[in-house]
């Protein structure tokens, strides 16, 4: 039976502290989210290599740009 995928990428890199921050507040709450490494994929480095680390929802192609805090997180998930 194929497994429900998160509807949320965290857009980061391995090296960044801030993305270590940013995945650090998302683990507080109970979401279910993907990790993508932008230096996996030229478009995607391209696209997010100054704003790293970004918050999307698969479902809006909404983001959340860095810097962002827990008030900011629950308001863009609608919490």
């Amino acid at each position: 039976m194929p497994t429900k995928s998160s509807q949320y990428i965290l857009f980061h890199t391995d090296v960044c502290h801030l993305c270590e921050l940013a995945a650090q507040l998302l683990d507080q709450l109970p979401l279910e989210y993907e990790r993508q490494d932008i230096c996996d994929e030229p478009h995607l480095a391209e696209l997010y290599g100054t704003r790293i680390p970004v918050l999307k929802c698969k479902d809006t192609d909404k983001e959340l740009n860095w810097p962002f805090d827990m008030t900011s997180l629950q308001e863009f998930l609608g919490a």
